[in-house]
């Protein structure tokens, strides 16, 4: 895994806030941010409701910090997306204007925020370059949430326009790995098939069903890789432009489970349901300017990833995300 530098003078007698410190990013890349020496400040929701806005100004008057790291959001799976769109749109868009306008008056110094690559055009060719994130609309069945997400890019651009403050976006491709959501109807693939196999091993299951053809390529990084590249460009990153954060290496759903299969130790069958839909064949992320502009790679190779994040998962299986919600 690439990491920042231990000691970076950025980080000096810096108070450091995170929002959403408890979610899959916020739970590695906090102990990232321990090494740097600054002052950590780590509110819950419990704490503040940041779609209110007395709350989030009363959470940067009581705090004070140097650094905002805005990570928290209302995410879902696409059935959930489907079946809440309003809130999802909502609560994003009112969160990540909030803690942004209220950051600036508070003084804060460096707002970093995420997008995911949902946002991007659902039509953008692979590898999909960051400046091909206004060429279209993004996937229908989470459009709320993608454009919500969207609009931070705006905002970002335009409060630097006007008010000279330092907001940069990020964009993270397909992240796994530990704290991961392995509920079965609202996760993402990896933790779904980890949990899928780890599971019919364990009940003695003669075969597990995979969607599609297995056809289709994506790009996944291991979340620590990630964040430490969200930590460099917190350091060392100021622009409007935002910047992929990726592995630039694709791999086939069908490789993907029969990777996750053999690392299990399934013996079972897999069997294709390809009466589900793939759905879009090829999605990779441009790394160019992460590498150029960020002097950074996620250099994890799958396997090993895949490997660390299903020991996690069996460590604490008791006390992972199997179901997110009522």
């Amino acid at each position: 895994m690439s990491s920042p530098p231990a000691a970076s003078p950025f980080w000096t007698g810096k108070r450091v806030l995170v929002t959403g410190a408890s979610g899959f990013v916020g739970h590695n890349l906090v102990p990232l941010l321990e090494r740097t020496g600054g002052e950590l400040v780590l509110p819950t929701r419990r704490d503040y409701d940041l779609t209110e806005q007395e709350a989030v100004r009363r959470m940067l008057a009581t705090t004070r910090p140097d650094v905002v790291l805005h990570l928290a959001g209302l995410v879902g799976g696409i059935l959930a997306n489907a079946r809440q769109p309003a809130d999802y749109l909502y609560q994003n868009l009112v969160m990540g204007t909030l803690v942004l306008e209220e950051s600036r008056k508070a003084g804060v110094r460096k707002y970093v925020t995420l997008i995911g690559g949902c946002s991007y055009p659902a039509t953008a060719p692979s590898p999909i370059a960051e400046e091909r994130l206004w060429d279209g609309y993004p996937q229908a069945e989470s459009a709320p949430y993608s454009l919500a997400k969207r609009m931070a890019v705006v905002a970002a651009e335009a409060y630097r326009r006007q008010h000279g403050f330092d907001a940069i976006v990020l964009v993270p491709g397909n992240l796994y790995g530990p704290h991961d959501n392995f509920d079965l109807e609202s996760s993402h693939v990896i933790p779904a098939l980890i949990r899928k196999f780890w599971e019919a091993r364990r009940d003695g299951h003669p075969e597990v069903t995979a969607w599609g053809t297995g056809r289709p390529l994506r790009d996944f990084v291991y979340v620590e890789d990630a964040c430490a590249g969200i930590l460099r460009a917190t350091e060392s990153y100021s622009s409007p432009e935002i910047v992929n954060i990726s592995s630039g290496a694709r791999v086939s759903i069908r490789e993907l489970v029969e990777t996750v299969a053999r690392l299990v130790g399934y013996e079972g069958r897999i069997v294709w349901d390809a009466s589900k839909p793939d759905g879009q064949l090829d999605k990779g992320f441009d790394v160019t300017r992460m590498k150029a502009w960020l002097h950074h790679e996620c250099e994890t190779p799958l396997v090993e990833g895949l490997r660390k994040t299903l020991r996690w998962f069996e460590a604490n299986y008791a006390h992972a995300r199997l179901k997110v919600g009522p």
